[in-house]
């Protein structure tokens, strides 16, 4: 029995210090192990990756829905410089107040894809000289949109000595004749709500010269029309 105890005392700590030696064993294998790395960097960056993907996206969403405001802008002033051209009678045409709602309702119609008629606003303003005076002034100016918003250069029968349009870029009407100016705003709202961007809106203008003779003196006849500014 006393030697039975003797082996048992000694022989403890040796059993002891190959559990030790063991465990660090493993802490080294582990600390040496690569392998799992490349999910665990995937893991990390993913996150980052997804958040600028979407910011990407963003950016490219406004940059479009940017570009279609510029281009409803340029159509609202083309086509109205055109009303009249297909009138073949004698008498010099005027513009009317269908006239102008063709040409609104079309433009609502292209921006339907962005809702613009909810968040848009279309501004169309003919600039002409008063013959009286010699001064730039708003002749007429009609509206659509549900966004209240007004023109930056007046209103109806305003006098604007400079012309419209942005400062270096001023627009004057020639005598006789008339300019179409539009001012189209939209209210942009993210793809992903406010997480990149706030509140931003689009202003694109544009102008065109009246293509063919039309007799300016009247302004819009007609009645019954629905893009009236107040």
């Amino acid at each position: 029995m006393r030697l039975i105890e003797q082996t048992s005392v000694h022989e403890a700590p040796y059993r002891r210090q190959g559990s030790r030696g063991s465990r660090l064993g493993r802490l080294r294998r582990l600390r040496g192990d690569k392998s799992g790395v490349a999910l665990i960097e995937f893991a990390v960056a993913l996150p980052v990756f997804i958040v600028l993907g979407m910011y990407g996206t963003e950016l490219a969403y406004m940059a479009t829905v940017n570009m279609e405001v510029s281009q409803m802008a340029n159509s609202i002033a083309d086509n109205a410089s055109r009303l009249g051209q297909t009138d073949n009678s004698s008498v010099t045409p005027t513009v009317t107040e269908t006239d102008i709602d063709s040409v609104m309702t079309g433009a609502i119609e292209q921006g339907s894809g962005i809702s613009f008629e909810d968040n848009g606003r279309i501004v169309l303003s003919s600039l002409e000289v008063d013959s009286d005076t010699d001064e730039q002034y708003i002749h007429w100016q009609r509206c659509q949109g549900d966004l209240d918003e007004d023109s930056e250069y007046g209103e109806e029968g305003d006098v604007v000595a400079e012309g419209m349009g942005q400062e270096g870029r001023r627009i004057t009407a020639p005598s006789g004749s008339a300019v179409m100016f539009a001012e189209v705003y939209y209210n942009y709202s993210g793809i992903f709500g406010d997480m990149f961007v706030g509140d931003v809106q689009f202003k694109q203008e544009a102008a065109f010269i009246v293509r063919d003779d039309r007799n300016l003196t009247p302004g819009v006849t007609g009645s019954g029309g629905q893009s009236s500014c107040s």
